[in-house]
This record gives C-alpha cells, sequence and structure tokens, in this order.
C-alpha cells in the first residue's frame, strides 16, 4: 500500500513539472499543436496527438518533456527547446533536422504543446 501511494505521488509530481514546463515557455499548447501540423513535423516525428503520418526519421516526441535531453546533446529545458525550434543546425550542424524558419513565437507555441504530452 505505501508503495502504491509513492508512485501515485511520483506520478502527480512529474505531472505537475511538466504543466510547469509548458507555462514556462509563455506559448499557447493549441496554437503549437496547429504550428507543428503547419510545419508538417509528423513527416519525421511521430508526435502524439497530430493526425497523419507518423515519421520516423526523427526521434518520437512521446514524453519529450521527461527526456534528458533534446538531439541526445543538449539541455532538455523550456528555453532550450525554444531556441532549438529555430534553428536546429545552429546547435549542431551535423543535425539532420532543418531549420523551418519557425519563429520565436511559434517556437513558444510548440514548446508548450510539446511539453503538456503526458
Amino acid at each position: 500500500m505505501r508503495a502504491r501511494f509513492f508512485l501515485l505521488l511520483l506520478l502527480f509530481a512529474c505531472n505537475r513539472e511538466q504543466t510547469a514546463q509548458a507555462k514556462m515557455s509563455s506559448g499557447d499548447p493549441q496554437r503549437g499543436k496547429a504550428a507543428i501540423d503547419r510545419y508538417g513535423c509528423n513527416a519525421c516525428h511521430s508526435i502524439p496527438g497530430i493526425p497523419g503520418p507518423k515519421g520516423m526519421v526523427g526521434p518520437s516526441l512521446d514524453h519529450i518533456a521527461s527526456h534528458a535531453t533534446i538531439a541526445g546533446k543538449f539541455p532538455n529545458n523550456p528555453q532550450t527547446m525554444i531556441q532549438w525550434l529555430q534553428n536546429p543546425p545552429a546547435f549542431d550542424a551535423q543535425s539532420s533536422m532543418p531549420n523551418l524558419g519557425i519563429t520565436e513565437a511559434e517556437s513558444r507555441d510548440i514548446t508548450a504543446y510539446l511539453y503538456s504530452l503526458k
């Protein structure tokens, strides 16, 4: 019984942290979802809640908020995600993720959506 309580408490704390991280982006998750669809991010990534193809070129973005890193190299936090989305090759010239011309506002919205994924 005690182990179940601890597990439930841990899950609640993780959910609260993901919600807090989504808010830290100052973006709107619904606009982020629309931007992800508009930019065709699912052509390369599997992204929960986004209809259409489930790309396999890039990693799945399911539970991205709980990953330790972005692109396996950079700390996963809202500010880094926002900057990464605007220009991935500026972070890593070898990245296969292209610069799509995502604006700062759009990257904040996309980050809010990605950090809302449970």
